[in-house]
């Protein structure tokens, strides 16, 4: 038996379509099975499609598709989810939980000059030391080692999903990089399932405090993610710990990303150390392009 489910598009980080990072989403999704969705994700092409179900509960569940596996959290997903249930008017108020592998997560808005702006919790940033050899892994997303910036220490990260967060020197050599997908389970020996987020302190726009890209992780089945979420929360919580820590507790960046694909957008990171834990909340824009059918 066919059927048939409508995929909403959106470009997540921007207010501009063509810009920041795609994501489907898939509403009133509780009748399909973990195999249909993943089938959905996989004809979609998105680094995520997000699945929204249990809408007649108070709690409503977000589920995250790679095309090849299932995610913990996304953040661009989320947001570009929370917007397509205001805009088919979702009955609820303007902040809330949802459900997701990671647990129950904060969400809200707020009203800006760009638009409403979705804020997301994150998961409580977590850091793990590097302890491998440093060279597969340069040689897996094509830089040297007189590329990478020695002030501060490379680490793997999570606020829901892993990702080894590497620092570089310059700008410039973000362009020289050409990421192999394929090699990073077999060179990240401690997070075989992490991603390669590299970081820099120069920035494109005046108003960023960092530049990243992030290159997926192997199974995810796709090669690198134009703006990313969680990593950008990552790199909020990194900043605070390792490269500006204050003995103030608030912390706010803004995380560029995509300019490298000409899909840059701009990601808005609040840090607090509470209980002595690192909390993350994001935050950013959407724009709705398209919607279409797939069948399956």
């Amino acid at each position: 038996m066919e059927i048939r489910v409508k995929v909403f598009h959106y470009d997540v980080f921007t207010t501009t379509p063509g810009k920041g990072n795609p994501a489907g989403v898939v509403l009133n999704s509780d009748a399909l099975s973990t195999e249909q969705m993943q089938l959905i994700a996989a004809q979609t092409g998105f680094t995520e499609t997000t699945f929204v179900s249990r809408l007649n509960e108070s709690v409503p569940r977000f589920r995250y598709f790679s095309p090849k596996s299932e995610m913990n959290l996304c953040g661009h997903g989320t947001i570009a989810a929370w917007t397509a249930l205001q805009e088919q008017n979702f009955n609820s108020e303007r902040k809330q939980l949802i459900e997701t592998k990671i647990g129950r997560l904060n969400i809200g808005e707020v009203r800006t000059p760009k638009g409403i702006q979705v804020q997301m919790q994150q998961g409580v940033a977590q850091f793990s030391p590097f302890e491998s050899d440093l060279i597969p892994v340069l040689e897996s997303i094509g830089i040297k080692l007189e590329q990478v910036d020695k002030r501060f220490p490379i680490v793997y990260g999570s606020t829901g999903n892993w990702t080894l967060i590497l620092p570089v020197k310059r700008l410039k050599d973000f362009l020289d990089m050409q990421p192999d997908n394929k090699q990073f389970s077999s060179v990240l020996k401690q997070f075989p399932e992490a991603s390669i987020h590299p970081i820099c302190l120069e920035t494109y726009l005046a108003e960023a405090d960092m530049h990243g890209r992030h290159f997926s992780a192997t199974q995810s089945g796709t090669k690198e993610d134009p703006v990313t979420g969680t990593a950008s929360g990552v790199m909020g919580a990194y900043y605070a710990k390792y490269i500006n820590p204050q003995s103030w507790e608030r912390h706010i960046f803004r995380v560029e990303q995509g300019h490298e694909m000409e899909r840059e957008g701009l990601v808005e990171v609040t840090v607090n150390y509470i209980a002595k834990n690192w909390e993350v909340m994001i935050a950013g824009v959407c724009v709705r392009t398209t919607s279409r059918i797939l069948i399956i």
